[in-house]
Parts: C-alpha cells; sequence; structure tokens
C-alpha cells in the first residue's frame, strides 16, 4: 500500500520566559498635585486605596509567574516614586542611577541610590545629564535603545554607553502624550533577536525608520492601543503584562504565541505610568 504525505505541518515555536528580577515601590504617597505630562490632572480625584490595590495586583503577577520582586520604601512628598522604572538602569551589575527634569521628582534619585548601596551594588554611578533611567532606556539584550525628546537629555546617551558598556541607539519622541520611551515601545523577548512592540507615530521619521530596519519583525500598536498605555507592558519573554484595555494589542500577541495578561491600572494611568512605569527591570 502505498501512503501519500500530506502537506507539511509548520511548528510554531512559542517563546520562552524567563526569570527576572525587579524593583517596585509602593503608592503609599501617591497622588495628582501637580502636571508634568500631558496625563495628569491635578483637579482630577485620586483613589490611593484603588491605586494600592491595582500595583498590588500587578506585584502578585510577577510573582505568581516565578519572578523575583523587591521593594523600595516610599517616601512622603513623593507621589510618583511608584513609578520605580525611571529610577535606574541596571545592567550586569552596573547602575546607572537617574536625574529627573522635573524638580518634583529630583529627590527620588537620592532614595534609588542609597537603595542600591545599601544592598551591595558597587559599580554604581549617578549621572552628570538627565537620564530618565528606563522611562527612556530599553534594553533588548544586544542594544540599548534610548529615547529623547521630553525627559532625558540627548546628551545621556552617551553617558549610558560609557558607563554600562553597550552600543545604545537614539531614538526621537514627538509625541507629548508619549514623553516616555516606555509609553511608546517595549521588548518582548531579550537576546540577540530581540523583538519589540512599538507605536510607530510617536517617533521621528529617522527614528520609525531606524527602527524598522533593526525591527522587521516588530509588532505595531495602533492609536488605540497608546492610548490606554498599551505600549507601557512588561513581558517576561513569554508572558506579557498589559492595561487590560490594550485588546488589539493583546490579539496580535496571542497571534506570535505570547500569553498577554491584562491588569487594571487606571488609576495610576492618571499621572501616565502603567505596568512598566512601576516596573525596574535588574538586568543580568
Amino acid at each position: 500500500m502505498t501512503v501519500t504525505a500530506g502537506p507539511a505541518v509548520e511548528t510554531l515555536v512559542l517563546p520562552k520566559a524567563t526569570t527576572r528580577r525587579y524593583v517596585m515601590c509602593a503608592p503609599k504617597y501617591f497622588t495628582v498635585e501637580y502636571s508634568i505630562n500631558p496625563w495628569m490632572d491635578p483637579g482630577t480625584p485620586v483613589d490611593v486605596d484603588l491605586a494600592m490595590t491595582q500595583w498590588e495586583a500587578l506585584k502578585r503577577t510577577y510573582e505568581r509567574l516565578g519572578h523575583r520582586v523587591e521593594v523600595v520604601e516610599p517616601q512622603p512628598g513623593l507621589p510618583d516614586m511608584v513609578f520605580a522604572a525611571n529610577s535606574a538602569t541596571v545592567l550586569g551589575g552596573r547602575v546607572l542611577g537617574a536625574r529627573f527634569r522635573a524638580p518634583q521628582r529630583a529627590a527620588e534619585a537620592e532614595h534609588f541610590r542609597r537603595w542600591f548601596t545599601t544592598r551591595g551594588y558597587r559599580n554604581l554611578v549617578m549621572p552628570s545629564r538627565i537620564n530618565e533611567a528606563e522611562g527612556d532606556f530599553a534594553w533588548t539584550g544586544a542594544v540599548l535603545l534610548a529615547g529623547s525628546g521630553f525627559r532625558t537629555d540627548p546628551e545621556a546617551h552617551a553617558e549610558a554607553q560609557e558607563v554600562l558598556g553597550v552600543p545604545v541607539v537614539s531614538l526621537r519622541l514627538v509625541d507629548p502624550r508619549y514623553y516616555h520611551l516606555d509609553t511608546s515601545l517595549f521588548v518582548l523577548t531579550c537576546d540577540e533577536r530581540a523583538q519589540i512592540a512599538y507605536y510607530p507615530q510617536a517617533f521621528s521619521a529617522g527614528s520609525r525608520r531606524v527602527l524598522e530596519r533593526m525591527f522587521p519583525d516588530a509588532v505595531i500598536a495602533d492609536a488605540a492601543d497608546a492610548a490606554c498605555l498599551g505600549l507601557n507592558g512588561v513581558s517576561d519573554g513569554r508572558h506579557v503584562v498589559l492595561p487590560m484595555e490594550a485588546t488589539g494589542l493583546a490579539a496580535q500577541l496571542v497571534d506570535r504565541g505570547y500569553e498577554p495578561i491584562l491588569l487594571d491600572i487606571s488609576e495610576l494611568r492618571k499621572s501616565g505610568g502603567g505596568p512598566k512605569c512601576c516596573t525596574l527591570e535588574l538586568h543580568a
């Protein structure tokens, strides 16, 4: 008997999760009492208890996925300290601290510097240029993508390369709603063949061409995904934590083999923050 083989079936290679180390800071003193980005309206009431509930759900999600979460003690008078991603950039034990553009946040940098020092980090440098850390720096596993245009100085990109010893690619942001790189782009897989998701309209024409060249298979978000801070996501290589409204982006990720986890971050979004803003990753 002759058996005729059918067409070959392409096997989907699923993305793989890797255990991560995160630093977070509870929104104990969270409020919106000033405006330093278009999302912030001091006239809008803030429910601190709800913000804490949403933050705790994010932290529990990371822990449920097997990740390690370390917590920095919040300080009174620093309502944006919950956005720990802005506190430092950490690669291979080297720490480049933060220097904030807005005077309201300036004191955060010293609190986080002390936290790293007390935990034995010796290769720690505080920047000479304005540098809002992982707000504008995204490590792909091969290069550091670096944003500028609203917060971090372009000159801080060269400083990051010198301190961290990794190649840096500069990208210019042009839409004030997406004032940090982490509001318009995030890394899905952190390795030599990194994959990212981003919102093209947040970038200058030249920066869009750079991203198209470097990441031809990137996940492209639409305006609706960007408008709910859907690009402020956190990925462990397979599981992707997103704001609950980012359903279009989530559907694209499912098609690529990722597992989106949608969370409510509506209260934290009143200050222009989402999952990534609340999460500093300690990269090995």
